[in-house]
């Protein structure tokens, strides 16, 4: 089967995240599965840019904001699959024969089992909610998405917003997601202080997002 996926990962600081989920990439590369690594970045200040060159990877800069990140990222690639990662996503073996059974049987797009970096009853309840979440019609980017070139172009393509990026791709795909059979783990870095904190706050979030609070105004609320 020829190379037939780019991977996109959009990138803002990611020097020590970056190697270790691309390692994790490397089977697709050895199988014969993944075309080229594109990284899309939002304007880091580390060595972000040089890591991604020492990986071969096509390197992609403009404004921050992961949405016209990840837009740009997918104008940039030129496979006829796409799969679009957080820079702290690690997915684990196996995934590349997963993917490659999805690309070969299935026109819908795909998303990755939610779990996090970390033991405990905390981290396995809240990734049991993201995967309920998700078995509902509604994955996060965390947890990545394989998705064909066609499908992404017929509904549109990522929206250039602040925030929500991945819940408007999400409501666009409605019908057309599928749980692909592996993992994708994730930092839990950002519950440091506190994961029912954390959790309410993006429920919170979430909710204003679907009464019509413009992005812009939730990313600045959910950075503070």
């Amino acid at each position: 089967m020829p190379a037939v996926l780019s991977i996109v990962i959009p990138t803002l600081n990611a020097e020590r995240q970056l190697p270790s989920s691309v390692a994790c990439l490397m089977e697709g590369l050895d199988s014969g599965l993944v075309r080229e690594l594109v990284v899309s970045d939002g304007g880091s200040q580390d060595a972000t840019q040089s890591i991604a060159e020492e990986l071969g990877a096509t390197f992609v800069a403009g404004n921050s904001g992961r949405g016209g990140q990840l837009l740009r990222g997918a104008a940039a690639a030129r496979a006829g699959w796409l799969l679009f990662l957080h820079a702290d996503t690690h997915l684990a073996a196996g995934w590349a024969a997963v993917a490659q059974e999805h690309i070969q049987t299935s026109t819908k797009a795909g998303y990755f089992r939610l779990r996090f970096r970390a033991s405990g009853f905390r981290p396995t309840f809240f990734a049991a909610g993201a995967n309920l979440r998700s078995r509902l019609g509604l994955p996060y980017g965390d947890q990545g998405l394989l998705i064909s070139r066609n499908l992404y172009d017929a509904v549109g393509g990522y929206l250039d917003i602040a925030l929500m990026e991945d819940v408007a791709m999400a409501r666009a795909l409605k019908g057309k997601l599928v749980l692909l059979a592996a993992d994708a783990s994730t930092d839990p870095q950002r519950y440091q202080n506190g994961w029912y904190r954390r959790g309410i706050r993006n429920m919170w979030t979430l909710a204003r997002y679907y009464c019509g609070a413009s992005p812009d105004r939730l990313a600045e609320y959910y950075k503070r």
